[in-house]
């Protein structure tokens, strides 16, 4: 996926044994609830944001692929999110053909991040989700939401030993 794909700013505010700290700016998300009862998983969310960019929605217009892909569970459900291009605002986008598919702002927002390769197999992000708790309480920062997986590159056609994957810890950071 990545390539020439917009990603969301951010400025890095530490970087520590194993992660670094961002601050990312705010941003325009299409999120979508995902199921796995349905069997299709990941793919079935991503292909409903997937519908909504690439022409399925109130203007048949399409709007910029971007990186990475968002997946996370929040209480009782899990979702997954594209980040809109810079150059679209809230009140400028397309409304979703899917009713599903939800636009919404993000305001900015800190997190810890864990870089890795390879797949990003439910097991593999657990124990690094794990890890990573344990290395931000190391630090001294105080989570305040659940890990996202962030995914940068297409897993049909790259690599696993290429691909970019992050996890996404929302900290409390005051200048720590």
């Amino acid at each position: 996926m990545v390539g020439d794909l917009e990603e969301p700013p951010y400025e890095v505010l530490s970087m520590h044994d194993g992660f670094e700290v961002r601050r990312y700016a705010s941003t325009v998300q299409a999120r979508v609830r995902r199921s796995t009862a349905d069997g299709r998983g990941n793919s079935g969310g991503f292909r409903r944001v997937a519908g909504y960019i690439f022409g399925g929605n109130d203007r048949g217009q399409r709007i910029a692929m971007t990186a990475p892909v968002h997946l996370w569970e929040d209480a009782d459900e899990a979702l997954l999110a594209f980040t809109m291009p810079s150059a679209h605002a809230l009140a400028d986008l397309p409304t979703p053909r899917d009713s599903g598919v939800h636009l919404l702002e993000v305001e900015p927002h800190t997190v810890a991040v864990l870089a890795f390769s390879g797949l990003s197999r439910p097991s593999k992000v657990a124990r690094l989700e794990a890890d990573l708790r344990a290395l931000v309480a190391q630090a001294g920062l105080v989570v305040c939401g659940p890990a996202r997986l962030a995914i940068y590159d297409n897993p049909n056609t790259t690599l696993p030993f290429q691909r970019r994957n992050e996890i996404h810890l929302p900290v409390d950071h005051r200048g720590g």
